[in-house]
């Protein structure tokens, strides 16, 4: 196919930057190379930061990057930049960081305008074209940022030297502080304040998974056995899995709701959600017992190994939400579609349990009309279908999955959302944690299998010749050094592989990736871990987050992981950083505990009482490791004497904890004090906590 342009982004891997190759703008990518060229012809640069599932993105390309009029102004005077978050989230955790300092508020396309110095001067996310509902117009913009450059440079110098300085203060800033066990009671608080007692979640529209708070309010149930944080839990987990949020006919979780009863989705899948709610839906199945978690979680499994698994091994990073140029085009149904395609019964039986419309069931946002298309949502269970009609449950459930197949192939020969393909180290590593986990609930040796897959893939592959790891991997080339958030995820996936195997690497594994990051990310005048390393490219100012976003913070997870190898490993130093780490963002946390749920539950870890498990390895042993496997423990961590020598090294208290009499024994000590080994499944069952 011939291109009217293309750009120096050409010559780029992120599918991102590969997306506006042939803008007629003139791109460059973030380099040496691109602000030498803004410093030499005396240019302000225009940065555009954004990921390629990203919808207001593609808008604001469609409007005004494919646009040749804003082109000509943006070649001209500007030397125009692009940045893909995912690639390079260190650069877009600083100019993020500064549009919400600016502006209140933040998200993508994150759009800046910078000297040749990198120094940002003005900020903004979407601009349409033209001014409109009281937005500027990307034209007006532009051409208000040119007269300044050339008649108030002094203007621009000065506002790039307050930006920076205050970035500067912002990275000095001590938030240091105990923090009391009363933080979880009152976080708990904040979580009841901020919950939607009628669809679940918390706070009203858009809505978030945010899974680390389920996994938080799970252990808060675990340890004060309030049914109310449970219930917060169940609800929220089954009206998300009810609601147009997850693929019913594919599998999956969109990305969040736009509205409060989780019916419309933004529609792109991102590779991190998959594997944070699988965890989520996985604790839940043990602490519960239900199997429509467990459905849950192995349907995610499903989706991810179906069509996010590169063939190396790898996991893919997100599907867009966009296809044939409309957002969720591909997910949706007309009734005439499911009729023609099921026939009347079929469709109409699909149309009572997912709720699905002769006019479709929601509206344009803009205009309030019905659109036609129907979002596949359940209205009705099968459990209460079959009541309600007088059918038997497993016929029904049988004649549901039929139409869901029937459906699901006619759904592949529609043009598929793009994929973006790159393979990330950070969130490789959560879906790592996620199917060793599962895999260790279930049984599916399968999923284990994956898990220890991709991580072969990960630490072979994404190293440097100097055996530093690398950020990303995509079309043969791994490149950029990892951040914090790297080498703590896939040493998350690394330790619930070693729980899931008891394959000694795995620990090994997890220690050295901890120590390591430990080495690279430490900030000595604060504690705590900083995003960036000093062999990562030197930004305006360095970055040290605990809040947990979208995904948990790399100093959350590093903390959390800290906790339980230094209990497991009996390593002193492990705890005390894991402990330093968390005081090291206690006035932020106490003063909003709920955007801290992984932080708080390392803390968790590290003050309430704890369990150390060992299996002796011997006769009946996979029975004893069954148990295990069933039951919810978050506050254990587990070991296997196998007779592996090499263990010792690591968990010096397993070589005396061996078979009893030539059985397997589980060994449960508590806070440092041990019970009699277990032989059986019920000895066992009766001193777990």
């Amino acid at each position: 196919m011939e291109h009217r342009y293309t750009n120096a982004l050409i010559h780029e891997k992120s599918p991102y930057l590969l997306q506006h190759a042939h803008n007629p703008v003139n791109w460059r990518a973030w380099n040496d190379e691109t602000f030498r060229i803004a410093q030499e012809e005396n240019k302000p640069v225009f940065l555009s930061i954004g990921y390629s599932t990203c919808h207001w993105c593609h808008v604001m390309e469609h409007e005004s990057f494919e646009d040749e009029d804003v082109a000509a102004v943006l070649n001209e005077h500007f030397i125009p930049v692009k940045v893909d978050r995912e690639e390079r989230p260190d650069v877009d955790a600083v100019y993020m960081a500064v549009c919400q300092a600016m502006t209140g508020h933040g998200g993508w396309p994150l759009s800046a305008f910078l000297t040749p110095d990198k120094r940002p001067f003005y900020v903004g996310t979407y601009f349409p074209k033209e001014n409109r509902h009281g937005r500027p117009g990307f034209l007006y913009v532009l051409g208000q940022i040119r007269g300044v450059w050339s008649n108030d440079r002094a203007k621009i110098e000065e506002a790039g030297n307050s930006i920076q300085q205050s970035m500067a203060n912002r990275a000095a800033e001590e938030f240091s502080a105990d923090i009391g066990s009363d933080i979880f009671d009152a976080a708990f608080s904040r979580y009841t304040q901020a919950y939607d007692e009628t669809h679940g979640g918390f706070g009203s529209r858009p809505k978030f998974p945010s899974p680390h708070n389920l996994l938080f309010l799970l252990r808060y149930y675990k340890r004060t056995h309030n049914s109310n944080a449970l219930a917060m839990v169940e609800h929220t987990l089954q009206s998300m899995r009810r609601g147009g949020m997850f693929d019913h006919v594919g599998f999956g979780f969109h990305r969040y709701s736009t509205d409060s009863r989780w019916l419309l989705p933004h529609f792109e899948k991102m590779l991190y959600d998959q594997a944070m709610l699988c965890m989520a839906h996985t604790e839940a199945y043990q602490a519960t017992g239900k199997a429509v978690y467990r459905q849950t979680a192995e349907e995610i499994i499903t989706y991810v190994l179906r069509d996010m698994t590169a063939p190396e091994g790898g996991f893919y990073s997100a599907e867009d939400a966009d296809s044939e140029g409309v957002e969720g085009k591909f997910y949706v149904w007309t009734s005439d579609e499911l009729r023609r395609v099921l026939g009347p019964e079929d469709a109409q039986l699909f149309a009572d349990v997912f709720g699905c419309e002769e006019e479709g069931n929601f509206a344009e946002e803009a205009t309030g009309h019905k659109t036609g298309d129907n979002i596949p949502h359940v209205v009705s269970t099968v459990r209460e279908y079959a009541e309600q009609h007088n059918v038997e449950p497993e016929e029904l459930e049988a004649r549901i999955e039929r139409i869901r197949r029937m459906l699901f192939d006619v759904r592949e020969r529609r043009v598929h959302p793009s994929k973006d393909d790159k393979i990330l180290a950070d969130w490789n590593g959560l879906m790592i944690a996620a199917l060793a986990k599962a895999g260790r609930a279930t049984g599916q040796s399968a999923y284990v299998e994956a898990a220890r897959r991709a991580f072969r893939f990960i630490t072979t592959t994404l190293v440097a010749p100097s055996g530093r790891l690398l950020h990303r991997y995509r079309d043969g080339d791994a490149a950029i050094p990892a951040f914090l958030d790297d080498y703590a995820f896939l040493a998350w996936g690394a330790l619930e592989l070693y729980e899931a195997t008891f394959d000694v690497e795995f620990l090994r594994e997890a220690r050295r990736l901890c120590s390591e990051a430990m080495q690279l990310f430490s900030t000595d005048e604060f504690g705590g871990f900083s995003f960036s390393s000093s062999d990562n490219e030197q930004l305006m100012a360095p970055v040290r987050e605990a809040y947990d976003g979208a995904v948990p913070s790399g100093n959350s997870v590093l903390a959390f992981l800290l906790a339980r190898l230094g209990r497991l490993c009996n390593d002193n130093d492990y705890m005390a950083r894991a402990h330093a780490t968390v005081r090291s963002f206690g006035q932020q946390i106490k003063s909003y505990p709920i955007g801290f749920a992984q932080m708080l539950t390392a803390l968790d870890f590290l003050v309430h009482s704890t369990q150390e498990i060992v299996v002796a390895q011997g006769e009946g042993a996979s029975d004893l490791i069954e148990t295990l496997n069933d039951t919810y423990l978050p506050f254990a961590v587990l070991a296997c004497n196998n007779g592996d020598e090499s263990l010792y090294d690591l968990v010096e208290f397993a070589r005396y904890q061996t078979p009893v009499d030539g059985r397997a024994a589980a060994y449960v000590c508590v806070q440092y004090a041990c019970k009699a080994p277990a032989t059986t499944q019920d000895e066992l069952r009766r001193i777990l906590p």
